[in-house]
């Protein structure tokens, strides 16, 4: 008898044990939930990776908008010198501002850049003006693709941006481009130019020399 007893009190205490607030603390305990699922863990996986992609996204289309600033003030004066050519040159009065090297002396040219291509006539004129429209937008496509380390692309874009829109401009307003700048070197005469054409010029000359530096990194690699 002695044995059951021994045997109904081992069971009460087991029971005791199992059913006792430290024992349930453990299995169900808030602390130990937490750990499970936590709102604070939940809302910091990820954020700062994404504050800082959304705040380099509007670092890098800052930078863009500073280039096409640029591009407009290249733009803009064009267009202003394009207007002085106008008032000042177009009567005849060329002006000479380096005796022997840089005279300005107004133009007016239907065709491509430095004079190139005039006998097209109407059909000339606006096929120029669809070409120069789609140069614009493959060079705007291509500046917002280009990575925001690389200044030279980003420049040489906005160069030629400037330069097409200022003669895309002329010809759509005037039906031919105002050149007045005239190089010349005893007597050879580099044909005739204005702001938008040097712009042009000048980008395409960058945007080749990138390209021909990388051609060379790669095959030394």
């Amino acid at each position: 008898m002695s044995e059951a007893l021994s045997g109904a009190r081992s069971e009460t205490n087991g029971a005791d044990e199992i059913n006792s607030p430290a024992h349930a603390g453990n299995v169900g305990h808030p602390a130990h939930a937490g750990k499970v699922k936590s709102p604070v863990n939940e809302g910091a996986v990820g954020s700062p990776a994404r504050a800082g992609a959304e705040g380099g996204a509007r670092r890098g289309l800052g930078w863009r908008a500073a280039y096409l600033f640029a591009a407009l003030a290249v733009f803009l004066l064009d267009q202003t010198s394009k207007a002085w050519a106008v008032r000042t040159l177009r009567s005849g009065s060329d002006r000479t501002v380096i005796e022997g090297f840089l005279t300005f002396a107004y133009a007016e040219n239907p065709g491509v850049a430095f004079g190139q291509l005039q006998g097209g006539g109407a059909f000339g004129r606006w096929f120029l003006v669809v070409l120069a429209a789609m140069a614009a937008v493959a060079v705007l496509v291509y500046f917002f693709r280009t990575p925001r380390s690389d200044d030279r692309i980003l420049g040489a874009c906005a160069l030629l941006l400037a330069g097409i829109a200022g003669n895309l401009t002329d010809r759509l307003r005037l039906g031919h481009v105002v050149d007045f700048i005239l190089l010349h070197a005893g007597s050879y005469h580099w044909p005739t130019f204005n702001v938008a054409d040097a712009a042009i010029c000048t980008g395409a000359f960058l945007l080749a020399f990138d390209i021909l530096r990388e051609g060379r990194k790669s095959r030394q690699s």
